[in-house]
């Protein structure tokens, strides 16, 4: 948990799982969930796990998704987490191993969530922006991965604990070619570039930026200010898909 609201901490969780279906083009069925209470007495271990239950449902129905089953427990921290199931023609399933020369890669949202939430267990995070943050991982993946379906993208993902460039390369190892970042282009939440600017990171940002191997003019790329924010780890972050260049001005009119 990284906020202390139970409901919204269940929404968002169910929204981060059903991602990766929706960057699949899969339709969502089913769910398990696993989740984790603190220490506490019966009252307020029962009133916590409604809550947190009740936001994951919320989520799930508006996906026409049921929730199956799952386990509990208790534990120092608040946590959950989902199995998700879903089901898609064989002929139209997206994965991350069909890049191909030419295309276009589209981010459907902004990165910083890791350094912002980090920032805000130091108390040095603005209201505002983590208002900001909320309401994109409160966000539904759904709509832009039919919209991406519909236009002819190639390949999807999306972006959560590995950054963008970890993910990105996982794209790219798959099939075989190279990509191009434009690090003025990219979408940033609002405060996430002035808390990485003040060195303050998600603590899965070391991991992430081993993966600084695959960047070809790293000593070029590592001085630019949106550096630090390509290994953002994200919660409930966007989709990355490769289209045609000729797909991409009515996509993105559709997207907006």
């Amino acid at each position: 948990a990284f906020i202390d609201e139970p409901y919204l901490l269940g929404q968002i969780a169910a929204q981060h799982a059903l991602s990766d279906l929706f960057a699949m083009n899969a339709q969502p069925q089913s769910a398990m969930a696993l989740a984790s209470l603190p220490f506490a007495g019966d009252k307020i271990t029962e009133r916590d796990l409604l809550q947190l239950m009740s936001g994951a449902v919320k989520v799930l129905n508006d996906n026409h998704c049921s929730l199956t089953g799952g386990h509990t427990s208790e534990a120092a921290e608040l946590s959950i987490g989902f199995v998700v199931n879903g089901l898609a023609a064989e002929n139209a399933v997206l994965t991350k191993a069909n890049l191909h020369e030419g295309e276009v890669l589209i981010l459907s949202q902004a990165l910083g969530t890791g350094t912002l939430f980090a920032a805000h267990g130091q108390l040095q995070a603005q209201g505002k922006w983590l208002e900001g943050a909320l309401a994109a991982m409160l966000s539904s993946n759904r709509s832009a991965g039919a919209i991406f379906h519909a236009h002819g993208a190639s390949a999807c993902t999306d972006i959560t604990g590995f950054g963008l460039v970890g993910h990105t390369v996982e794209m790219t190892k798959a099939s075989g070619v190279d990509v191009e970042i434009d690090l003025d282009s990219l979408p940033v939440l609002d405060g996430a570039q002035e808390t990485v600017g003040i060195g303050i990171l998600s603590s899965l940002q070391p991991a992430n930026v081993r993966l600084r191997r695959a960047i070809r003019n790293l000593n070029a790329a590592g001085k630019h200010e949106r550096y630090p924010l390509i290994f953002d780890p994200q919660t409930s972050g966007g989709l990355l898909i490769s289209v045609p260049k000729a797909k991409l001005d009515q996509l993105l009119s559709e997207l907006v």
